[in-house]
């Protein structure tokens, strides 16, 4: 069983923004709040007390992000290679057992999330476990940027993005990865929604 302050929370901010007419995503406002920051609070407050550190993975606006009180690191590779570009350099930095990742852009994210990805863990044979979620279809689908990783797992993952890899899925699909669901009663049914565009993000400040 994992234990509290086994685990590092990285929050991915590096992305483009493209689909938010290029603006740094973790730095827009959400109820008053820039979206990193929140992500950042709502990981330190998660159930259990199972995040030791924080970290954030941003590529622009550094010392924006240094402004919130933890580590901030930029992708190691280049060009905005995607979130498992935020997982190796999470990897690369951490300094315990588990790296939890989690998007800045997914503001309602669980507060047990840390707690029920842990539980999977459970089995020792587990070296990843991934959430999923039901959509507005009602399909259970699987949100890759939700993970918490083994960090042993990094030479796996430099060899697979060395290879020019850049596909969550694809990668998580060569270890034991555990789909944890999240569609029990009382979850929250927009909680792993992610805001792409302004719209969506005051949208989601109602909810």
């Amino acid at each position: 069983m994992i234990q509290a302050s086994e685990i590092t929370a990285l929050v991915l901010a590096g992305g483009r923004g493209s689909r938010m007419g290029g603006v740094d995503k973790g730095l827009q406002n959400f109820n008053g709040t820039p979206l990193a920051l929140h992500a950042l609070l709502r990981l330190q407050m998660q159930e259990g007390g199972l995040i030791g550190e924080l970290m954030v993975n941003a590529n622009r606006n550094l010392s924006a992000y240094e402004a919130f009180g933890h580590p901030v690191w930029p992708d190691t590779l280049s060009d905005y290679a995607g979130p498992l570009a935020g997982f190796l350099t999470g990897m690369e930095r951490c300094e315990t057992p588990y790296l939890l990742t989690a998007p800045c852009d997914t503001p309602l994210f669980p507060m047990d999330l840390a707690r029920r990805l842990a539980a999977a863990f459970d089995d020792p044979s587990t070296e990843i476990a991934m959430a999923a979620a039901r959509e507005e279809d009602g399909q259970l689908r699987t949100q890759p940027v939700f993970c918490l990783l083994r960090v042993g797992l990094l030479e796996s993952l430099v060899a697979f993005t060395q290879a020019g890899g850049r596909k969550i899925d694809r990668w998580t699909d060569q270890h034991k990865t555990v789909v944890v669901p999240f569609d029990q009663p009382g979850d929250h049914p927009r909680a792993f929604f992610n805001a792409n565009t302004l719209a969506e993000l005051q949208s989601l400040e109602g909810a």
